[in-house]
């Protein structure tokens, strides 16, 4: 599916905040071969609206782990529906035996979060589909051919951005936050930076939320990232103002996010 050294990254899902008329909330699908060729396949985030077109790209079943940026409805409600395929689907029934849990990794309070989104009583049939792991900020996770780095970023939640590695190639994504230290340590020498752009300069003055499409290249450049993908952008904004203002602070290539963009992520390119 992939070489060495490569990453596949495609755009399910970028709209911020609420699934848009052409695009769902934030989910993005990343693959990669391990050394014996064995395909893997890890979604980053799974937003409102995310589930339906993820299954234009894969079998929901072949989906390897979850993993989770923060815990606001545009992040990780569809687990949700995840969680009806995975318990209910004809293959899968409980006369078939035990089904292995799909890994997910999140904040704190995680399954928690899923269990009231459902409106379950307990969290014990969540459970029994997903293994939830806790992230901790720089502790480093292994998940098939990836390593999986969380930081911290900062966001009203908690919030995480992850810097996703597989041999030699970087993929930095900064979920949602402002500019913060932890931001240029997750984009550092990246090959490609992933960024949420929520805001527009000269408009939202509110900080600590989001970044805008300024921030963004600048936490690009100070960070050297060879290139720039602006996503989460809500429906109200003008892709080309955001897009002139990082353009106006990072001198790599830069463009916006589009749902069923596929982008190859390849070592030092």
């Amino acid at each position: 599916m992939t070489g060495a050294g490569r990453i596949r990254l495609t755009v399910v899902g970028c709209t911020g905040s609420f699934p848009g008329p052409d695009s769902p909330a934030s989910c993005y699908l990343v693959e990669a071969d391990d050394p014996a060729g064995r395909p893997w396949r890890l979604l980053l985030d799974l937003g409102n609206g995310a589930l339906g077109p993820l299954q234009r790209y894969l079998d929901l079943r072949e989906i390897d782990a979850v993993l989770l940026s923060h815990l606001h409805p545009d992040h990780c409600l569809d687990l949700c529906g995840l969680y009806v395929a995975r318990r209910y689907h004809p293959d899968r029934v409980e006369a078939a035996g035990p089904t292995e849990r799909l890994p997910v990794h999140g904040p704190s309070r995680t399954l928690d979060r899923l269990v009231h989104g459902y409106d379950l009583e307990g969290e014990t049939a969540m459970a029994g589909q997903f293994a939830v792991h806790q992230w901790q900020h720089g502790v480093t996770v292994q998940v098939g051919p990836f390593t999986v780095t969380p930081f911290r970023v900062q966001h009203p939640v908690e919030a995480y951005g992850l810097r996703v590695e597989h041999d030699g190639a970087v993929l930095a994504y900064t979920g949602d936050t402002d500019s913060c230290p932890a931001l240029l340590d997750l984009a550092r020498d990246a090959d490609l930076l992933l960024a949420e752009a929520s805001f527009q300069e000269g408009r939202d003055t509110a900080r600590g939320i989001h970044l805008t499409g300024r921030r963004a290249g600048q936490a690009a450049a100070q960070a050297g990232a060879r290139r720039l993908l602006l996503t989460h952008l809500p429906v109200w904004n003008d892709p080309r103002v955001v897009l002139a203002e990082a353009r106006g602070a990072f001198a790599g290539p830069v463009s916006v996010a589009g749902s069923g963009q596929v982008h190859e992520i390849r070592a030092g390119r």
